[in-house]
């Protein structure tokens, strides 16, 4: 951060206020008292603030403001525009808190006022130079904030705490050595007064961890590794120094149930992606969700989605904690839409399996799911000739974000219908190279599609479906509120609202550019405001005025 233009910005502001042409000061001063407590993150009633990644610890991205509802939306307007230079694909869901905005594009990190876009502070890192795949793209999915303090991670996996009042970095670790591959493209997430953070690279050939530090000092406090090491159980899954390039990255933040004190976190597919003759077995811990004690990191269960993935089926998407009755009982769910064309329901409380709902239309890699939870397989697989698999190589679902209606019940999520060419061949790790072992191609007369699905938890059926009219280029992912809402990043550059009960869409934005975020929303000074990322942009809207 630079001091000089941190003074530079706030007298500008003051001196402007006091001419009485800038915004009142109870606006301007609210970076001064900014401070986030654990009930932001803990609250069942998410609202003013969106204190993270998900808002809360549950990622169901539900928010109670309904300020904006299905009778008005058709209203909303964009109230502004904040442009960066240093990224074409922000990834990043902004925070705010208390009137403030957060947001990361690349190594740069902005604190903004939320009702005007104005910049407050801006802190600086260049790009990292010599990085591979998704690290080299410099992605960064925003930040987390434990009272006054931020924390980011950066494309070459250091961990930077940053006083959230003024910019200025008060400590910077680097947790993974980005020489041998490692990377980070996602968004820390405080618990317990530890600040937990993983890495991307798990088609690079590195070795996948999750780790915490302690907030305030940034002390190393534990490392769950995700593949297991010689002698411990799983490790069968990797001879010789495989265990050092298994893959198994965490590089989206996980979730927390503070009744349980539980962390659950997803992990990447195994390395190498396509072929999987070197490594026999489950191959454990990839493609899973881990259920962890954030004091400890130790294990307490894990599910895995996907055994022996021979297809690039990270099972990174959010794990929803969702309470709820189930199958006529009072539950405390785990609810994930995967990559692999499943959505899985689990008991959170012991990892229980309790159902699989096929939502993608095209499967062949797996006939069904059985009554354990495991896939039952129907023999395809890469080859050195190329074979067709569906779904293709970015997935059913991916990264992006879905969310669930504590007014409606259902669960919202993007799906991809698409199949594509799988192909292998054999490869020894190579320091920075990727560890594909080989790769997919497009199959020409293969036309994908994106669908927004609503799927009834009640019922246990979905209750309606949406196509996208576009290329399946999109990541926008969903929100909903108490208005009755969801909006999310369409397939056309368009940020959209539709009915959540019924998916009538109700309301559109043509932003002109690809959407690779999550959309949020916030209140300051009893106004509701919606935002999201596309390309290089952060677009507010709100109603308009009635003053």
């Amino acid at each position: 951060m630079q001091n000089s233009m941190y003074m530079v910005v706030w007298t500008v502001v003051l001196l402007a206020c006091l001419a009485g042409s800038a915004e009142p000061a109870d606006k301007i001063q609210v970076s001064a008292t900014m401070n986030v407590l654990p009930a932001d993150l803990t609250t069942r009633q998410l609202g003013a603030n969106w204190a993270s990644y998900n808002g809360d610890y549950s990622g169901k991205r539900f928010s109670s403001l309904s300020q904006i509802d299905t009778s008005n939306v058709r209203q909303l307007q964009a109230q502004w525009v904040f442009h960066t230079n240093n990224s074409d694909r922000m990834e990043v869901t902004p925070l705010v808190v208390n009137g403030v905005m957060f947001v990361t594009a690349g190594n740069e990190t902005y604190s903004l006022d939320a009702t005007t876009g104005r910049e407050i502070w801006r802190h600086v890192r260049p790009h990292t130079d010599g990085l591979i795949d998704d690290a080299s793209r410099h992605i960064s999915r925003g930040v987390a904030l434990w009272h006054s303090r931020l924390f980011r991670l950066t494309d070459n996996a250091h961990l930077l705490c940053i006083d959230a009042r003024s910019g200025n970095l008060l400590w910077d670790i680097a947790y993974a050595d980005w020489n041998k591959n490692y990377g980070a493209t996602g968004a820390p997430l405080v618990v317990n007064d530890k600040v937990i953070v993983g890495t991307s690279g798990g088609d690079d050939g590195v070795r996948g961890f999750v780790a915490a530090y302690q907030a305030d000092s940034g002390k190393l406090l534990w490392r769950f590794w995700t593949i297991p090491g010689p002698g411990e159980f799983g490790s069968s899954s990797w001879p010789g120094d495989l265990y050092l390039h298994g893959g198994g990255t965490t590089w989206m933040p996980g979730t927390y149930d503070a009744e349980t004190n539980t962390l659950f976190w997803t992990t990447s597919n195994p390395g190498p992606d396509f072929d999987g003759e070197v490594r026999p077995g489950d191959d454990l811990y990839t493609d899973c969700v881990l259920a962890l004690d954030p004091d400890t990191g130790k294990l307490k269960w894990h599910f895995q989605f996907t055994p022996h993935d021979l297809y690039d089926f990270d099972a990174t998407e959010t794990p929803m904690l969702i309470d709820a009755v189930y199958a006529g009982e009072p539950r405390k769910l785990l609810v994930q839409a995967n990559r692999n064309g499943f959505m899985y329901i689990l008991d959170r409380n012991n990892g229980k399996f309790l159902a699989a709902i096929q939502f993608a239309n095209k499967i062949t890699w797996a006939k069904s799911i059985d009554a354990q939870g495991r896939p039952v397989l129907t023999g395809l697989k890469p080859s050195p000739e190329g074979t067709k698999i569906c779904p293709g190589f970015a997935g059913a679902t991916n990264w992006f974000a879905p969310s669930y209606s504590e007014s409606t019940h259902f669960v919202y999520f993007i799906a991809t219908e698409t199949c594509e060419t799988f192909f292998t061949k054999p490869q020894k790790f190579e320091e920075g190279k990727t560890f594909y072992s080989t790769g997919v191609k497009r199959i020409p007369e293969e036309i994908a599609q994106k669908i927004l699905l609503a799927y009834d938890l009640d019922k246990q059926s979905f209750a309606w479906r949406y196509p996208q009219v576009g290329r399946a280029r999109s990541s926008g992912g969903t929100m909903t509120t108490a208005g009755g809402l969801v909006f999310f990043g369409d397939d056309s550059q368009s940020f959209e609202a539709v009915d959540a009960q019924t998916g009538k869409p109700l309301w559109h934005f043509n932003t002109g550019q690809d959407f690779s975020a999550s959309p949020m929303t916030y209140l300051v000074q009893d106004k509701q405001y919606v935002a999201i990322a596309a390309g290089s942009n952060i677009f507010t809207f709100a109603l308009p005025d009635t003053h």
